[in-house]
């Protein structure tokens, strides 16, 4: 078995894009809890079958029902040779019950934290704009289109720009975001498997870090 990463990253902070490009160019799977209970709504399984229960009923699904749904997606061939957890674990519990996994899977748990100053997040997030058309994505403060407000590629088509992406909306999805996360970023960094990376550069820059930290 290879290494599980574990890939922690605020909103805006570039962490599904970097999670795609090592699945692209490295092979490794990228394992998301949203497709995986997406999944889990056209399976027939027993397992598959008390999480649709459980979603029916609107009852949250525990810390256990969401560990057997890891074990059972990871436990597939194209994980043998390691892959990449987004969104899992969010919780220290969470994170516990990884390591019996890690251990029964003769894996080793690698953490990386894409980190990206506070203020950074915000005009990312706030300055996204993108086309209902295509799908491109735009910021107005780092990538803006070439004229204002419409696409490069779909002048007609004015960009849309998401109602949860103003300021009090974004201030309040960070927040939360840190508050969740700290005790997960403190549990790694207890036992010195929490690596840093700077998420403000490029992002060629940033795979590369990534890359490597994996690699070594």
């Amino acid at each position: 078995m290879g290494k599980i990463i574990v890939l922690i990253g605020a909103p805006g902070a570039g962490k599904g894009t970097q999670a795609r490009l090592l699945q692209e160019r490295l092979g490794i799977p990228q394992i998301s809890t949203g497709d995986m209970f997406r999944e889990m709504r056209t399976l027939d399984t027993p397992l598959a079958r008390e999480v649709q229960e459980i979603m029916a009923s609107g009852k949250l699904i525990s810390d256990d029902i969401t560990y057997k749904i890891v074990e059972a997606r990871t436990s597939r061939d194209d994980c043998e040779n390691g892959y990449i957890l987004d969104g899992y674990p969010r919780t220290a519990v969470q994170a516990g019950q990884l390591e019996e996994l890690a251990k029964n899977q003769g894996s080793e748990i690698q953490a990386i934290e894409i980190d990206v100053p506070k203020d950074e997040l915000m005009r990312r997030l706030t300055g996204r704009r993108s086309c209902p058309v295509c799908g491109e994505i735009y910021n107005i403060y780092s990538k803006p289109p070439k004229d204002d407000e419409v696409c490069d590629f779909h002048p007609e088509v004015k960009l849309a720009h998401r109602a949860d992406d103003n300021a009090e909306s974004v201030a309040t999805r960070l927040a939360t975001y840190e508050e969740q996360t700290k005790p997960l970023l403190d549990y790694y960094q207890a036992s010195l498997r929490l690596q840093k990376v700077d998420g403000t550069r490029d992002v060629e820059e940033i795979y590369s870090e990534i890359e490597r930290l994996i690699s070594g």
